[in-house]
């Protein structure tokens, strides 16, 4: 026996062999058959305090995520406000959680506690409702955590009939232009080829129904009180936030009052609302909204928005019923049956099954939670009512509401019979819902339960979706074999805009989040068919996030778990850029306007920015460098843009460049930028010298090159052949050779100022002396860098300029194959398609998208630029070089570019503990050795790619510097950006 072991007695009896003991049958033991089971674990008081205000009151909603990434949430004590967001590690590159920032922006809270938080669609606006029914705005549009008051609460009454029990934000009016459809692109779902991995993206409409604020970038909140009355606070012309009421009903007595209330847009630009009261009534009230807006007339020349909105609200009644039906069986029920936790407004939309349009519905939510010491035999559930808003065949509804033309804001309270309330069957569910939400533009409903799993049903049949995996036709990343569920137990939950994550209150008071998990398999043995079905998933959940302007953090924080399989981030990037129909071909020698606002080409450069990035501590890998050089030039660009605009102030006008702050600012980017160029020609100039590249250059096939180059983490070629990064260089170089030109006129005027002041006795005198000296040394900067560059910029953009025009003849006599197969096919087919020349560009300008999309994510460049980049390297490049300081460009220091990752130039880095200023490209730290370049303005963070830049804003009140920071509440890779605490700044 071993030593400290106790013998059992069945372990070795007297006969020398173990026991044989059966307990298949101990259930059985006293003869009932019947399987022992735990008890359930009882409801919390948390729960039934948590249920008591749901019933209470429609508006409790104590935490919520906003489309642009921040979670907002109310103290434990409803006093303040917490603040937090998802942000990649320097260390790992992994996302988490942030610590939370606390914020009370009022001295006191005399209407009581914090109840309610809603997040608009537009500018990042975040409603805070109080008990008393007041209203405070925040705008987070800069900051991730830290916000600008938008609209207070202190002339709003602290009265407890006027408590808020249902909101709703305006969608945000589409933005139609000759280049945009009318409508939000809805791709899925994805189908699968036959036995093949290769998916085809159906496209569905999505038709975004009003009303609308007049100004495409604005919303209005509207709010219902409990005795009845619609509030719609909304943004004047002057940003000033505006309130206009109407009364819904005529509330004498208390079993009249409204308990819970919602609402959603209508296809006839309308507002449906649903409201339930106390005496169980359920009622449905249409409401136009009119802006009054002026007609344009040809003889009044007024900009857009000079005029001043004025909105009107009318209402109709539209169907009414009773939400609840007591049956002599239900007598032993507990009363909370009969109480509403959630109401839910579901719009009309488009059922991909019927083609037909669904009828608004509207969904409630009854939940029962047993009494511990009941004599009945219960168990929580919760019960899930639906009804439709069926319209009457012998009446129609009119939409204008030219009845009500002579009584406005008319108030009668008997409904018209235009519509009635169409009881559809129960969902009963056994367990507590917390939490309801409409996802994928209203066709999914999302359940969310207080034992924290998720559940999906169908709008329409209310089947429970994405029990399994379906790779032949995928309709969310959950059909991909993704799974979500929170931890339990939980009282409150709220879903990232992508429905990737979601986070929760526990029952301790804790907030966690929480990303979906892939259960089909084990990532490192994935199959090829599992991969492209993963690319299809994410493709369509960011094209989504994408149509709607909302952050995809949380699919990055996903994506990161497959960054191992080499195929996953390039096949999502390609994929992206063909169903999106991404522009990435800049082949053609045009201005650089259009290739600097393709905005969803940056998305999809900051996806391969992100994924490229394994942290400080690791090198990136090669497509990952070259997003990164990307990602900067653009923003460089249009930072230098941005800084030569005019802008008005007090009837006068100014440019940016005028402060020397500004100049100062863009004195760095011309550092950054001219190290670029010079790095990248040292970078060709050792390819030169490699004589194993050098022989990879005349295969036919380009594989073993790109391979190699690939294995040195080589990045230069592809950036001066790819059309989009060499048309970048190019806009950065031409951009150099102006500011060079400017610094040069402007120290010119300078030494003439300063001549005629030597023989001034009054020019001390000046008051603005001190600023011309700050704005003299600051052009001096910029001309220093320009003129000392060991490349200069014109001479870098002809070297670009005759590469383009190159590979603009090997395309067009490469492809011009392409281009007659194309047009024989069309005049073949003798249709009313375009004529074939039409058809013959078409399909070459098909052919170098496809190329130039190969080589932006670092793959081998089309056969047919061999004798390009041959001319290139044996005269082009021979010739450059024989002009530069070869030697000085293989010795200079590159740091501030933070292109160069070995391993001992990573940890030098480290040891110094700098970092480089997003916007001022210059070098700040928060170490106490650093000396005098230590930082002690407070510093931004980005939450993608943990980029930092010291917050000017709150430091500098110049209108130039303040109209550049305005431009950059992203970082250059697209992420948001916050508030870094003294403390979390010192290691970064």
């Amino acid at each position: 026996m071993a030593s400290g072991k106790m013998p059992l007695i069945l372990d070795n009896p007297m006969s020398g062999d173990a026991m044989q003991v059966d307990l298949g049958d101990v259930d059985d033991l006293f003869g009932d058959g019947a399987p022992l089971a735990l008890p359930p674990r009882p409801p919390s008081n948390r729960l039934r305090q948590r249920l008591d205000a749901l019933r209470e009151r429609g508006c409790c909603q104590g935490i919520a995520w906003s489309k642009t990434g921040t979670i907002a949430s109310i103290s434990p004590d409803g006093q303040q406000l917490q603040l937090r967001y998802i942000r990649a590690e320097t260390k790992d590159a992994a996302f988490a959680l942030s610590d939370p920032t606390t914020i009370a922006p009022w001295p006191n809270l005399p209407g009581g506690p914090l109840v309610h938080l809603s997040w608009g669609p537009a500018n990042s606006e975040l409603a805070i409702i109080d008990s008393a029914g007041r209203v405070l705005i925040l705008n987070f549009n800069a900051n991730l955590n830290r916000p600008s008051l938008s609209r207070r609460w202190d002339g709003d009454s602290c009265d407890d009939s006027q408590a808020i029990v249902g909101t709703y934000w305006f969608q945000t009016s589409p933005v139609v232009t000759p280049k945009s459809p009318p409508y939000t692109p809805y791709y899925a779902p994805a189908v699968r080829n036959g036995n093949g991995n290769n998916y085809n993206f159906q496209m569905s409409p999505i038709i975004s129904a009003g009303p609308w604020h007049p100004h495409p970038g604005k919303s209005a909140l509207t709010c219902i009180t409990s005795t009845g009355i619609l509030k719609m606070f909304w943004s004047q012309n002057n940003s000033k936030i505006e309130e206009t009421t109407l009364e819904l009903e005529n509330v004498s007595l208390a079993h009249d009052l409204v308990t819970h209330a919602a609402m959603c847009s209508d296809k006839s630009k309308t507002l449906m609302i649903g409201m339930a009261t106390a005496s169980k009534q359920l009622r449905v009230l249409q409401v136009a909204v009119h802006w009054a807006i002026p007609k344009p007339d040809a003889s009044q020349n007024m900009p857009p928005g000079a005029h001043m909105l004025q909105a009107t609200l009318l209402k109709r009644h539209v169907a009414e019923t009773s939400w609840f039906q007591s049956r002599s069986s239900d007598s032993h029920l507990d009363p909370s049956i009969s109480k509403i936790t959630h109401i839910e407004m579901l719009p009309t939309i488009l059922n991909n099954s019927t083609k037909e349009w669904s009828h608004v519905m509207v969904l409630t939510v009854r939940s029962l939670v047993p009494e511990p010491n009941s004599p009945y035999a219960q168990e929580s559930q919760s019960i899930i009512d639906r009804w439709e808003l069926v319209p009457d065949q012998h009446q129609t509804l009119h939409t204008a509401f030219e009845q009500l033309g002579t009584r406005r804001n008319s108030v009668g309270n008997s409904p018209p019979n235009g519509s009635k309330l169409k009881k559809l069957d129960s969902v009963v569910v056994n367990k507590i819902v917390i939490g309801v939400n409409q996802v994928n533009f209203g066709k999914i409903l999302c359940f969310s339960y207080h034992d924290g799993s998720v559940e999906y049903r169908d709008r329409f049949t209310m089947t429970e979706l994405y029990r399994e995996a379906s790779l032949d036709r995928i309709y969310s990343i959950f059909d991909a074999g993704f799974s979500q569920n929170g931890g339990p137990p939980c009282l409150q939950t709220a879903f990232s805009p992508t429905s990737f994550s979601i986070v929760q209150i526990c029952e301790d008071s804790q907030v966690k989040w929480h990303s979906i998990t892939y259960t089909l398999a084990d990532i490192e043995s994935m199959t090829e068919a599992q991969v492209s079905a993963l690319v299809a998933s994410f493709t369509i959940s960011t094209a989504q996030a994408a149509s709607h302007g909302a952050n995809i953090d949380d699919i990055l924080a996903v994506a990161r778990h497959f960054v191992t399989k080499d195929t996953f981030t390039v096949e999502w990037v390609k994929t992206m850029v063909q169903m999106m129909k991404i522009t990435v071909d800049y082949t053609e020698d045009a201005p650089h306007d259009q290739l600097i606002k393709n905005n969803i080409l940056q998305m999809c450069l900051s996806v391969i920015n992100y994924l490229g990035w394994r942290g400080d501590s690791q090198p990136r890998r090669a497509w990952g460098k070259l997003s990164m050089v990307a990602l900067n030039l653009r923003n460089i660009v249009i930072l230098i843009t941005l800084s030569s605009n005019t802008i008005t102030l007090n009837k006068s006008t100014m440019t940016p460049l005028d402060e020397p702050e500004v100049v100062n600012a863009v004195a760095g980017c011309v550092k950054w930028s001219t190290d670029l160029i010079c790095w990248l020609c040292d970078s060709l100039f050792c390819l030169f010298d490699d004589s194993k590249f050098m022989s990879l250059l005349k295969q036919p096939q380009w594989a073993q090159m790109t391979a190699y180059l690939h294995s040195k983490n080589e990045i230069a070629l592809h950036l001066v052949l790819c059309s989009a990064t060499r048309g970048l260089l190019s806009a950065v170089c031409r951009r150099l050779v102006l500011l060079d030109s400017l610094a040069t006129r402007a120290l010119s005027w300078y030494e003439t100022r300063d001549k005629s002041n030597a023989n001034n006795a009054n020019a001390s005198a000046d008051p603005r002396a001190a600023s011309h000296v700050a704005l003299q040394a600051a052009y001096q900067r910029i001309r220093q860098y320009t003129s000392s560059s060991l490349i200069k910029a014109d001479d870098f953009d002809k070297l670009l300029t005759s590469l383009g025009a190159d590979i603009r003849t090997a395309y067009n006599t490469s492809l011009a194959v392409l281009g007659e197969q194309a047009a024989r096919a069309a005049n073949n087919n003798q249709s009313s398609n375009p004529s074939g020349s039409d058809v013959s560009r078409e399909a070459i300008a098909r052919g170098r998208q496809h190329c130039e999309l190969q080589m932006l994510v670092l793959q081998a460049p089309p056969p047919s630029f061999v004798s390009v980049v041959d001319k290139f390297f044996n005269k082009d490049l021979r010739e450059f070089r024989s002009h530069a300081d070869v030697a000085g460009l293989y010795f200079a220091d590159y740091s501030i570019l933070e292109i160069n990752d070995g391993p001992r130039t990573l940890e030098k880095r480290k040891a110094r503990g700098v970092r480089v200023d997003l916007f001022k490209r210059i070098e700040i730290s928060r170490k106490p050795s650093a000396g005098p370049s230590r930082s002690q303005t407070p510093w931004r963070v980005c939450a993608r790619c943990a980029g930092v830049m010291e917050d000017l804003a709150m430091m500098n009140n110049k209108p130039g510097l303040t109209f550049l920071l305005r431009q950059q509440f992203h970082c250059s890779c697209g992420g948001r950006l916050a508030m870094l605490p003294q403390e979390e700044a010192k290691s970064h």
